[in-house]
């Protein structure tokens, strides 16, 4: 039986510059996704998926994170008093989830990459198993995406990648697993990922999107990467670079995740799941199909 999986880590110190002016003073972890902060979006699909334990790992300027998540018996209390309990309720139900979910924040040391903060959070994790999400993803789902990577660690007691199917034409976009084995129910036996390939070269016709499963063999190769970044200083340190290598030589998994993913690192990609958030509301979601028919905006009769 494989260990338990309860700990969860989000890399939140990048800069968010594809964004920029907007992320200028704004967290792009805290931009808003329907009704909530894009970070909410992922800390709530970790604590349905039954994760105890959250380290998100910041840098400078990413107060408003900690913030939106911290308690404010103050502000509750005057809502309350202003008989506006529904908006009190919104605000305790945000820092319970932080409660369940035991979020630590923790600051990121190291070389530039995503696979620094990784490392960061799993001095604390021992030799328990880790699951990674990136605080600009949105996942919408029956079963969370998590949840669906929590089973295929469970079924494998292997690392496991999220995957989804993929135009080929897309592949220069993403890294796409060489696939060896084709097990059912979503679950593939990878060797490694290339690095946006060229159409004509995709390995496979499925994505790596983010979301991770990742074991102690893969945290000794990030240790492994960062020790020979110290000895060089050039490049950088790469989560998907130790799951590489890692593969070469040892059982490494996907799984398809059955789902609709959202994006929201790039201003054409969170337009949409800010679109597709508001068109699925049912409250504004009427409001905004008849921009189709009425371009004014004014509300339907």
């Amino acid at each position: 039986m494989p260990p338990t999986i309860r700990r969860a880590v989000i890399p939140a110190a990048g800069l968010g510059s594809r964004l920029l002016p907007l992320t200028k003073a704004i967290p792009k972890e805290m931009l808003p996704v329907g009704d909530k902060p894009v970070i909410e979006h992922t800390v709530r699909e970790l604590v349905a998926s039954g994760i105890t334990d959250i380290t998100i790992v910041v840098s400078g300027g990413k107060s408003l994170i900690q913030d939106h998540f911290r308690p404010h018996p103050a502000l509750v209390e005057q809502l309350r008093a202003d008989g506006k309990h529904d908006y009190a309720d919104a605000v305790e139900e945000v820092a319970e989830l932080a409660h369940h979910g035991h979020i630590t924040y923790l600051d990121q040391h190291g070389p530039y990459g995503n696979g620094t903060p990784v490392l960061n959070a799993a001095r604390n994790t021992g030799d328990e198993p880790l699951l990674v999400l990136w605080p600009d993803d949105v996942f919408v789902a029956d079963e969370p995406r998590a949840q669906q990577l929590i089973r295929a660690y469970e079924a494998t007691s292997c690392p496991v990648l999220a995957l989804l199917p993929m135009d080929p034409a897309d592949s220069r976009r993403y890294g796409v697993p060489l696939v060896q084995e084709d097990l059912g129910g979503g679950l593939l036996r990878i060797t490694g990922l290339v690095e946006k390939p060229q159409p004509a070269d995709a390995p496979s016709s499925f994505a790596a999107i983010g979301g991770y499963v990742i074991t102690p063999g893969i945290i000794d190769e990030l240790r492994e990467q960062t020790q020979r970044w110290y000895e060089h200083r050039s490049g950088e340190i790469y989560l998907t670079h130790a799951i590489n290598a890692y593969a070469r030589t040892r059982a490494t998994y996907g799984q398809v995740i059955k789902g609709r993913w959202y994006d929201t690192g790039n201003p054409a990609d969170y337009l949409v799941a800010q679109m597709a958030s508001a068109l699925a509301h049912p409250e504004y979601g009427p409001l905004l199909r008849s921009l189709t028919d009425d371009p004014t905006g004014r509300p339907p009769a």
